[in-house]
């Protein structure tokens, strides 16, 4: 992930348009007007060739012509000549591009980049619709309007997209900080925009539209960065079920890329919608700062039959009403009629006039069960709505509770004016019920999200992980040249990883299934072995209730018929005897691992059996995986209510069930050439868990597996240390370590953060905290040093370039507790760290006055350089030596 050179995007100071234009509907022409009348205060360079101006400004025939040094080009030209173009600008100094242009094969794509890379020019596109900035008066784009300046930014990847957007946009008053098309991403992609965004001050929350990501790390660490730091919504395109394709095991054919892609926007804190009205909706909720704590909502109406349509859609939606307690129901007797519901929702009918709105608020305010209002007016000859809309707006300016408050005024003429001001106000507002109930539950997913995104899973508690054991299997099998795993050594592998399984026993013949049958006391199962048949009952392959080892050699000889008929090609190792499980009121479940091409190895949940597919209650989780995570993910189906337990069944162990799927999370990192695996089904009861039956198959030898979306955190990098006598915790910093490198920096000498920020700042800007705790640990690595007490005492920071060659090293220590030697150790570490990470140089850029850390700098064998374009900074040094990397998801 990369922002550099974003800055000549977003802030260029001189602009060159490549294919201007005078020809009338033309791109270049429609480029030139925008660009040249978008109010942008530098100069605008028109290259034409066969133009000597466009509209008032001078044109040149080539870009070796222009006078000035553009920082942006923007190029809209045939697809054959911008490689040239690229080469021509960054041999000039130019540092980032917009392609308009279309028309890119593989080839010229590829030599489009390779024109770029010397020069690190950035390039947007090509194929897009452009860029817009109207806060800085840029309109690069050929989009039909220039959008009013605002705090939305939009990122798509559809040019037709956001040219919808923007003309929804411009209907109703929206403004934006930046659009940008980004079309075919060859450079510039979702991520890279997601991480510079993050930090634009400008932008107060952002749009996406995505149909594909082809960096899946990259959009998830930027994406959890951005999503800390202001609200994030996602419109993904492509929800079919096409991507959910036939596979080895029910995990891999449940597993469409749609829900996918939920997961991921999930894990990462973003908020996904259905279309672009749902988007801007979600924003101005998100926007307005409206934050909920729970799903239980009070409504309040003038029309019962509003109010049951709102109530219908909360409990379709999986909210619930707000249960009004005594005092607030004395408080609306004394507010609202005598005849009113007595009940939420609070119909204090339809001739309530505004003044009975404004009280009956008041009281609802105060309920502390509620945690959100939904006010609702429908139009009356004899109530007022845009009064009404006064009072609840008034009453909200008197408010203290900041509970937050939504509106659905019904209608369109008579209620036009009243949702205009209440929009105005900051309280969202809606045309019907519908609406406004799901703006709600978007509130509650989002909370929900955000919840998640600060989760750092640690390994699963309970029994260890044989890692060692379970490979010899897989080493093993690849050794022989097998792909798919037989049921004992898949049910191996999970033993291995504290999974629960049921005994069995493995017989190589007719007569060795009755000597095992004997073993068991009670009837038995029975199941074909065979590398070469995933799904045993579709062939016969199972027969369950045997009484006894005569019936179990006879079945024995009959399934060997029944699956040379249906599968004669299919080598058979012999059977399977196991006891039947008996559980009274155990659920059968499905749990499993499968690969997703852009995310990796993914989780897999739900309702299991023989008509898993057919049922389709499951849900995606992204690893690694802990308890909270994995309660989320059950939480999601709908056999969970049925877990929940109903009439004289108890609850199902949902720890235990947690905790599966917390270890394959843990298997799925481990263990990469593993491509799926099913458990289906794991019976659950309230005692625990027991897998029955297993499928596992590899990659093929040679395959790449497709890294994880999400690095487990490193914990193998967390160590004990003595600084001054004093024992410390070094460890990767966590999401959560946010306020404790806030208060870190609160506690410096404000010289102490003046060399480390290069500013004269006395606490972290708004963003800077989630920036610096929510990192990616393939690309960067930040230790901290915390105290007994929890504090942070210092942080050592390491950040390397695209390519994973060098990176870019930062070092600070809460003032009171320099001179002690906790600088040399975090230091130490880090180095250490980017040995074993296979880095070449660590450089860094330090003030010439930060005598202290030149020394130290000297000890640990940095070489001092002149810094580039600083004379009041030296940048010092370190070449480490050659060593095989261990990768990071090692």
């Amino acid at each position: 992930m990369t922002t550099r050179n974003l800055d000549a995007l977003f802030h260029p100071g001189v602009i060159a348009l490549v294919g201007a234009s005078n020809s009338p509907g033309s791109v270049g022409q429609v480029l030139s007007r925008n660009l040249l009348e978008s109010g942008f205060a530098g100069p605008v360079l028109p290259v034409a060739l066969n133009a000597s101006a466009i509209r008032s400004a001078v044109a040149y025939r080539s870009v070796t012509d222009l006078p000035l040094t553009p920082d942006l080009a923007v190029i809209a030209t045939p697809a054959a000549t911008v490689p040239g173009l690229i080469a021509e600008l960054g041999a000039r100094g130019c540092r980032a591009a917009v392609v308009i242009s279309a028309g890119f094969d593989t080839g010229l794509r590829q030599a489009m980049l390779d024109a770029a890379r010397p020069h690190l020019l950035r390039i947007v596109g090509p194929n897009c619709l452009g860029f817009i900035s109207p806060m800085v008066g840029i309109n690069a784009s050929f989009a039909h309007l220039t959008p009013a300046a605002g705090g939305l930014a939009l990122i798509s990847q559809s040019g037709a997209v956001a040219a919808a957007a923007l003309d929804w946009a411009h209907g109703r008053g929206i403004g934006f900080s930046h659009i940008l098309s980004i079309g075919d991403a060859a450079d510039v992609d979702v991520g890279d925009l997601l991480d510079y965004l993050a930090l634009d001050p400008e932008t107060k929350a952002i749009l996406l539209y995505v149909e594909s990501l082809s960096d899946a790390r990259k959009f998830m660490t930027a994406g959890r960065i951005a999503a800390r730091a202001k609200p994030v919504v996602v419109v993904k395109a492509g929800r079919s079920a096409s991507g959910a394709k036939a596979a080895f095991s029910h995990t891999g054919a449940l597993a469409g890329s749609d829900l996918v892609y939920d997961a991921a926007f999930r894990r990462a804190g973003m908020l996904r919608v259905g279309d672009l009205r749902e988007l801007f909706d979600a924003v101005a909720a998100l926007g307005a700062g409206l934050k909920v704590t729970g799903d239980r909502l009070a409504i309040l109406t003038n029309g019962g039959g509003a109010g049951v349509m709102a109530a219908d859609a909360l409990e379709a939606r999986g909210g619930r009403l707000a249960e009004l307690s005594p005092a607030t129901l004395e408080r609306l007797n004394a507010a609202a009629p005598a005849n009113w519901s007595h009940a939420n929702p609070v119909d204090i009918l339809g001739d309530a006039r505004a003044p009975v709105y404004g009280r009956a608020l008041e009281a609802l305010l105060a309920e502390p069960a509620a945690d959100a209002i939904l006010v609702m007016n429908c139009p009356t000859a004899v109530g007022d709505s845009t009064q009404a809309a006064d009072a609840v707006i008034e009453t909200l300016r008197a408010d203290r509770s900041h509970r937050p408050v939504l509106s659905a005024w019904l209608g369109q003429t008579a209620v036009a004016e009243g949702r205009r001001r209440l929009s105005a106000a900051g309280v969202p507002a809606h045309e019907t019920p519908d609406e406004a109930v799901r703006t709600f539950m978007q509130l509650v997913e989002h909370r929900g999200n955000q919840q998640a995104l600060l989760r750092t899973p640690a390994a699963p508690a309970g029994p260890a992980c044989d890692h060692a054991a379970a490979r010899a299997v897989i080493d093993r099998a690849r050794a022989e040249g097998r792909t798919a795993l037989t049921d004992p050594e898949a049910r191996a592998i999970l033993q291995a990883y504290g999974v629960p399984v049921l005994q069995s026993l493995q017989a190589d013949d007719p007569a060795a299934a009755a000597a095992a049958a004997a073993t068991f006391a009670g009837p038995v199962a029975l199941k074909i072995l065979s590398s070469d048949i995933s799904h045993k009952s579709d062939v016969g392959g199972v027969a369950l209730d045997l009484q006894g080892p005569a019936a179990a050699e006879a079945e024995a000889r009959a399934m060997l018929a029944r699956v040379a008929a249906a599968r004669p090609e299919a080598r058979i190792q012999g059977f399977v005897v196991e006891p039947m499980a008996r559980g009274a009121h155990a659920l059968e479940l499905l749990a499993g691992v499968a690969q997703d091409a852009a995310f990796g190895p993914v989780i897999v949940f739900g309702a299991g059996g023989v008509a898993v597919e057919v049922v389709a209650d499951r849900v995606i989780g992204l690893p690694p995986l802990d308890e909270v995570l994995a309660k989320d993910m059950i939480a999601r189906t709908r056999i969970s209510r049925l877990l929940a337990g109903y009439r004289d069944r108890p609850p199902a162990n949902l720890d235990a069930i947690a905790d599966v799927l917390a270890r394959l999370s843990r298997l799925a990192v481990d263990l990469p050439e593993i491509a799926e695996l099913d458990i289906n089904p794991l019976l659950a009861d309230a005692e625990g868990v027991l897998a029955l039956d297993a499928r596992m198959a590899l990659r093929p030898i040679g395959a790449q597996p497709v890294r994880t979306a999400i690095l487990p955190y490193p914990e193998h990098l967390r160590r004990e240390l003595t600084a001054d006598g004093e024992l410390l915790v070094v460890r990767p910093v966590r999401p959560q370590d946010g306020p404790g490198l806030a208060h870190m920096v609160e506690r410096s000498a404000p010289e102490d953060v003046r060399l480390r920020f290069r500013a004269g700042l006395r606490t972290l800007p708004h963003g800077w905290p989630e920036r610096l705790s929510q990192i990616d640990y393939d690309r960067e690595m930040a230790l901290v040093a915390e105290a007994p007490d929890g504090s942070i005492l210092g942080v050592a920071r390491l950040v390397g370039d695209p390519e994973g060659d060098t990176a870019e090293f930062a070092l600070m220590v809460r003032s009171d507790r320099q001179d002690h030697g906790l600088g040399r150790l975090l230091l130490g570490a880090l180095l250490e760290h980017a040995q074993a990470r296979g880095l070449q140089e660590i450089w860094g850029d330090v003030a010439l006055e930060n005598a202290r850390m030149l020394a130290m700098a000297a000890v640990f064998g940095f070489e001092r350089h002149t810094a580039k374009g600083d004379f009041s900074r030296v940048r010092v040094v370190k070449t480490l030596a050659a060593r095989a990397p261990v990768h990071a998801d090692a």
